[in-house]
């Protein structure tokens, strides 16, 4: 059976009769939402969780004769407060999404390319999974199993099943995840500071004086849930300053919307710095104070009177400071701070002087209650990290990390281990986990450092490149699960020649992205929120909570498996028929249900018995036992309730005790010092000869303070005069929303945006300049590619930074996403063709914000 590229939806859809057609009754989900309707239906409420960010938010849904209805916020989650934000609702257009890949699909067309009909035709998961697995065991069978390449994107806290144990057991070392095209650079500029390689939780119900970094908290952020809840008390109690290119949702509703120049962060933190050592507002109580004093003792803790030798242009001794939780300030300001005031700052970051001053004079003021709230948006960048490190200095300079009202170190809350899967590993797994990975991490242009090991960060956009180059080897397999990096990486051409190249290429997606067109065998999961076993874990409002994900409904599509556990055990039994039964062995008899005893038999019960064994601590009372948090009782009681609440996080519980290598809040990094010389060595080089191979401008003691880096950008400027920057959609459930009409209809949530079309939001001057008018068509180009879309003059930017919202120009993805999925038309234009592929070289991010990228516009049809 030979199907078009034009029919391969529908046939999709018929999957050789074995699912019945979900939409043959009139389902409009929204709609049938009203309280009212519901009391006059028979229904139920199930606990589940969403993953359309990384809030990773409990809900509840509602499902009537057997069909999801509505979705709202867990009222049993104290992080969240029962709130939810609008991606949530999309969800359930997602998992009623005609588009959705129902059954197992195989190409018939060798050709790979962009437009190039894959002649997709239905097949059963017999054999989908019978040639996955012959596959795999060829590599294996000829000592080549490191050849195989598995790739995660979005996934639950059970994901290590499908990208990480099954890979490992059959000898690869390659199975990567998503994050350096996320925020590691975020999390490195944290860990560089305060030794803590993660995100921050915000408190801000106290919270005084709220400095945004390119934070949108109440349309895109990990806490979008508790920053709606608490945005009204906030707005009441707080004054809030936002520092971003793009006037956003979260700067309507600010007292104060600054529009940096991007990639200048660093500039203006390090101007704020100073301007708060000069007038002597640092914290006396966290950082310390000068040793001549005189001291006081009082309700705000040590504070010396009359002796600050901060002033402009002069070194200060460093043997006069004495600290308390802190350390290296002095140096810092010798290094950094001491010439570079908000003079010196205005032209570089385009905002005046006395603005600086006054924003360093107000959160000064506030000082412990004060909260500087860095996100991707700031970092990100080719040299990122330490103007980031800057922004986050700031919350140690004025004492409030971990103060009432600042950014804190989240609660602990445990969960169950996996089994020990090395028993179960041949020769030759214990062999192949030791080669190179395929991703660039192990030379010396990358430090590629994740919580202060080095090498053992993913360099996730790096991988194209390999597969191109075939170095260190040839890739021969390929195996992705919700990765689309043909759309979704910086560069994205790249990835469509890569995925062309590789012989055989596996995707697991919900529906038919630019990734999936280039595959050989397509597989369909289950709705995680709706059909899934698993567990999410965040942090919100200073409470860590674990949330259940279980099945509200039976699949709407009967041949989908979850991804994370069904697939993969399917393929272990697979692989076992064909004599390789390592996987198999460890899945059937290492897990064993903790409430019953019981041992998996097939593979809904290992889905629920793997998601019963890492939450286990949470519902069996052992969490209660340590003073963590909710004593649930039972498995039963945690699928009912749907979510584990810690105990509040406890304020200024790692002072004096930080995760830094003194144990301190480090202005001056010995941690990131200690991890650079000791790559250094390794090389037999010097730390500055890393920092040039880096692309960083500092060198010596700069290397490990806060410090303002030049930007880097793509284009010539007189070629390419204006700056380009992008922000993510409100409404953009991890990228896969494009192919909703829901999406498409109130595009216009994003501040500048119009529904259903993609517009570059130009400044009104530079529009005049141009000669253009709103939706005029126009070709926006760079070093790396061009978009044609319309042109929207917009107040929200500033002359010579032009604006895109990510989530258009999809080519593939489903009959709405793209404009004619049949002929590869996208719908608008993919930034991803516009950014190059550049990195932030010590964290391995991929850099996407800060203005990489220059850009040239030409109107289209004169």
């Amino acid at each position: 059976m030979q199907v078009t590229r034009r029919s391969f939806l529908k046939a999709s859809a018929l999957g050789l009769g074995a699912a019945a057609l979900a939409d043959s009754t009139p389902f409009v989900p929204l709609a049938a939402a009203d309280e009212s309707h519901q009391k006059n239906l028979a229904g139920k409420w199930t606990a589940s969780s969403c993953q359309g960010c990384t809030s990773f938010c409990p809900v509840k849904v509602w499902t009537q004769d057997g069909r999801v209805v509505r979705v709202k916020g867990n009222p049993n989650c104290t992080a969240t407060h029962g709130r939810m934000c609008p991606k949530t609702s999309l969800a359930i257009d997602q998992l009623y999404d005609p588009d959705r890949i129902k059954v197992p699909m195989k190409r018939t067309n060798p050709q790979k390319g962009r437009g190039i009909d894959p002649g997709f035709v239905p097949i059963t998961w017999d054999e989908a999974l019978d040639t996955i697995a012959a596959k795999w065991l060829e590599l294996h069978d000829n000592n080549e199993s490191h050849k195989v390449v598995f790739m995660k994107g979005r996934a639950s806290e059970t994901g290590d099943i499908l990208s990480h144990f099954l890979p490992a057991l059959m000898g690869t070392p390659n199975y990567f995840g998503h994050s350096t095209i996320c925020a590691e650079e975020e999390k490195f500029a944290s860990w560089a500071v305060n030794g803590l390689f993660s995100y921050r939780d915000y408190d801000l119900s106290h919270c005084k004086y709220l400095l945004l970094w390119s934070s949108d908290p109440i349309a895109s952020n990990r806490q979008q849930p508790n920053a709606i809840n608490r945005w009204g008390q906030v707005m009441d109690d707080a004054r809030i300053v936002v520092i971003d290119p793009r006037f956003s949702a979260t700067a309507a509703k600010a007292d104060l919307w600054v529009p940096i120049i991007p990639g200048t962060d660093g500039a203006l933190a390090v101007a704020i710095a100073h301007e708060i050592l000069v007038s002597g507002k640092w914290s006396r109580e966290f950082v310390g104070g000068f040793k001549d004093g005189p001291w006081n003792l009082d309700e705000s803790g040590y504070y010396d009177k009359k002796v600050n030798l901060f002033k402009k242009g002069e070194e200060v001794d460093e043997e006069r400071f004495e600290y308390r939780n802190a350390s290296g300030l002095v140096r810092w300001w010798n290094l950094e701070l001491k010439d570079k005031d908000a003079a010196w700052a205005e032209p570089i970051c385009g905002i005046a002087a006395a603005d600086i001053k006054k924003i360093a004079t107000d959160f000064a003021k506030y000082g412990q209650n004060a909260c500087s709230w860095v996100s991707p948006g700031t970092t990100n960048q080719v040299r990122g990290v330490y103007g980031a490190m800057a922004a986050e200095a700031l919350n140690g300079l004025v004492g409030s990390f971990e103060h009432e009202g600042g950014a804190q170190h989240p609660a602990s809350v445990s969960v169950g281990p996996f089994p020990d899967h090395r028993p179960y590993r041949d020769k030759l797994a214990k062999t192949f986990e030791k080669k190179p990975q395929c991703d660039g991490r192990h030379t010396k242009e990358f430090l590629a450092s994740k919580d202060g090991g080095i090498d053992n960060q993913v360099l996730t956009n790096r991988i194209a490149d390999v597969i191109l180059s075939e170095d260190p080897y040839e890739i021969k397999m390929l195996i992705t699960k919700y990765c689309n990096f043909a759309y979704s990486a910086m560069g994205c051409q790249r990835w469509e020649q890569a995925m062309a190249k590789v012989p055989f290429y596996a995707c697991i997606t919900m529906n038919p992205s630019e990734s999936a067109q280039f595959a050989d065998i397509v597989l369909p999961p289950k709705h995680h929120m709706f059909e899934n076993w698993g567990y999410v874990k965040n942090y919100q409002d200073m409470v860590t909570y674990v949330s259940i994900e279980q099945p509200v409904i039976d699949p709407v599509w009967p041949d989908t498996k979850t991804d994370e556990t069904e697939m993969a055990w399917c393929i272990a039994e697979k692989l076992a028929e064909k004599g390789f039964d390592k996987v198999y062995k460890y899945f059937s008899t290492a897990f064993v249900d903790p409430e019953t005893g019981n041992q998996p038999t097939d593979e809904k019960s290992f889905s629920e018995i793997v998601t019963k064994i890492r939450t286990a601590p949470c519902w069996n009372g052992a969490n209660a036992s340590k003073g963590q948090g909710d004593d649930l009782g039972s498995w039963r009681n945690f699928c009912s309730k749907g979510v584990f609440n810690s105990n509040a996080a406890k304020f200024k519980k790692d002072w004096g005790k930080f995760g830094t290598k003194t144990g301190t809040y480090e202005f001056y990094s010995e941690t990131l010092k200690a991890v650079l010389e000791k790559e250094a060595w390794s090389y037999t080089t010097t730390v500055d000869d890393l920092m040039e191979t880096y692309n960083y401008q500092a060198r010596g003691g700069l290397a490990f303070v806060p410090h303002y880096e030049e930007p880097v950008r793509h284009g010539d400027p007189e070629e390419y005069p204006f700056i380009f920057t992008q922000n993510r959609s409100r409404l953009n459930r991890e990228g896969r929303s494009a192919n909703l009409p829901l999406y498409q209809e109130f595009k216009d949530v994003d501040p500048g945006d119009v529904p259903w079309d993609d517009v570059l939001k130009i400044n009104p001057q530079d529009m005049e300049k141009l000669g253009l008018k709103d939706g005029d068509t126009i070709k926006v180009s760079s070093v790396q590619g061009s978009n044609t879309v319309h042109a929207k003059g917009w107040e929200g930017t500033r002359p010579g930074v032009v604006m895109k919202t990510y989530g258009q120009g999809h080519w593939a993805f489903g009959h709405v996403a793209a404009a004619d999925y049949a002929q590869a038309t996208p719908r608008g234009g993919n930034n991803n063709e516009l950014i190059p592929a550049d990195y932030d070289h010590l964290s391995g991010q991929s850099a996407f914000h800060g203005g990489l990228t220059r850009v040239k516009i030409e109107k289209v049809g004169e």
